[in-house]
């Protein structure tokens, strides 16, 4: 059971993290950004989340250890 729970979890943050790219590789695109520029708009953003994502992840493991 705790196997599905961390891999749903997995997913969501993964699911979460694309939604966020896609959504300051577009607020770029609209700002006038090119191509290039929006797509490493969006691939931070992607790495900001999932760095977040992982620094929660540890911060809770410490917690509940």
């Amino acid at each position: 059971m705790t196997v599905a729970l961390v891999f749903l979890a997995f997913a969501l943050v993964i699911i979460v993290a694309l939604l966020a790219a896609a959504g300051a590789g577009k607020l770029a695109r609209v700002d006038g950004a090119t191509y290039p520029a929006a797509l490493t708009r969006a691939a931070v953003t992607f790495a900001a989340v999932i760095t977040l994502a992982t620094a929660v992840a540890s911060a809770l493991a410490n917690l509940l250890v």
